[in-house]
């Protein structure tokens, strides 16, 4: 098909396929692209409005055993720099986070097989119970499937009972690229992309609501990009569990694949795989800007290549900074950001419930 009659496709609201999506990444100029974008992203939500979270990501521990070759963060036992934080040290950061208002708490942390599963099940209950101003939103695939694995219940016993202590969403951590191809080569120990898909899709038939990631700028063909986002608009086509997508780019510093990969993807490359992204996944709610991973420039401009939110605050982030990488605002900051790319902002939580709306020159 010609990609004028793919682009018309497109404009009248059909669904397009692999071949067609892949063409639009290779043949559409930059801002022809971001155009386009931007006219499903107002078909979808047509205010004058961009949200954002006021959130934290910190790490319970950084001991991991999957060894992925595009992380700086893990660690070994008895490896320097190696921590496990207990149940009442992640409280007392909950704590502390709420009190600088935080709403959302994005947990993650290593596949540490030494901790028991009564370990995630308290620190799910506690912060309920004893943090109520945050949302609890814990646990990546990786970690999902390593509680599975050191407990010997299966993956759906152990959402089920996560659900039972309270948990209801889970972020879209541990996909990378969902392609077998690749992940052999950058993550071999993590598992399969089924083994991700399989983790959402029993997550969504319990009812949880989830976030859909991926890290793009290291082993990935075009190819690859358009099979990830056709497994998971297939995914989301069954239970519609998926809240958002975000994509972001590899970041080397201090990993094994610095040596092959040593320089991030273009912000030329992003704004293509943002528009994308939102032209491709027609089921998906909401595109997520990352002026976290892509500097504060990039994710302004983002927000004119189809996405609709802008991430979270951040308040706390340790990932990304063992990668040497690292971006801080607050949310004064991230109001004004909104407001000078000709938006207005709307603090959300979680499930993309308004909060608050910032009309113009007000701040928090």
């Amino acid at each position: 098909m010609k990609l004028l009659d793919i682009i018309e496709e497109v404009k009248i609201g059909k669904r397009i396929n692999r071949e067609e999506g892949l063409s639009l990444l290779q043949k559409v100029e930059l801002l022809d692209f971001g155009e386009l974008a931007n006219e499903i992203r107002y078909r979808k939500n047509p205010k004058q409005q961009v949200t954002f979270v006021v959130d934290t990501n910190p790490n319970y521990t950084n001991i991991c055993n999957i060894d992925c070759i595009f992380c700086a963060f893990y660690r070994h036992p008895g490896e320097a720099g190696e921590y496990t934080y207990s149940v009442d040290e992640m409280i007392r950061n909950f704590k502390t986070a709420a009190a600088n208002g935080v709403t959302t708490v994005l947990l993650q942390g290593g596949v540490n097989p030494a901790l028991p599963f009564d370990y995630y099940l308290e620190l799910v209950k506690r912060t309920i119970e004893e943090v109520p101003e945050v949302h609890p939103h814990f646990f990546s695939t990786s970690e999902i499937i390593g509680m599975s694995q050191a407990s010997e219940f299966t993956i759906q016993e152990v959402l089920r009972k996560l659900w039972d202590a309270g948990l209801r969403t889970i972020p879209g951590g541990g996909a990378e690229i969902l392609s077998d191809r690749v992940k052999k080569k950058i993550s071999h120990l993590k598992g399969t992309s089924d083994d991700w898909l399989n983790v959402m899709l029993e997550a969504h038939k319990i009812g949880y609501k989830t976030t859909a990631t991926m890290m793009y700028g290291h082993l990935e063909t075009d190819e690859d990009i358009i099979e990830h986002l056709e497994v998971i608009r297939q995914l989301q086509d069954e239970y519609h569990g998926f809240t958002a997508f975000i994509p972001w780019s590899f970041k080397p510093g201090n990993t094994p694949l610095h040596k092959i990969i040593p320089t991030y993807a273009s912000s030329t490359r992003y704004l293509q795989i943002l528009a994308l992204s939102r032209i491709y996944l027609d089921n998906f709610d909401h595109i997520q800007a990352s002026w976290f991973s892509e500097g504060k420039k990039i994710g302004q401009v983002a927000l004119h290549f189809g996405a609709d939110d802008f991430g979270g605050t951040l308040y706390e982030e340790n990932v990304h900074a063992e990668a040497d990488f690292v971006n801080k605002t607050t949310v004064a900051e991230v109001i004004q950001l909104i407001q000078d790319s000709g938006f207005t902002p709307v603090q959300r939580d979680t499930l993309y419930n308004t909060l608050k709306i910032f009309e113009k020159a007000e701040a928090m």
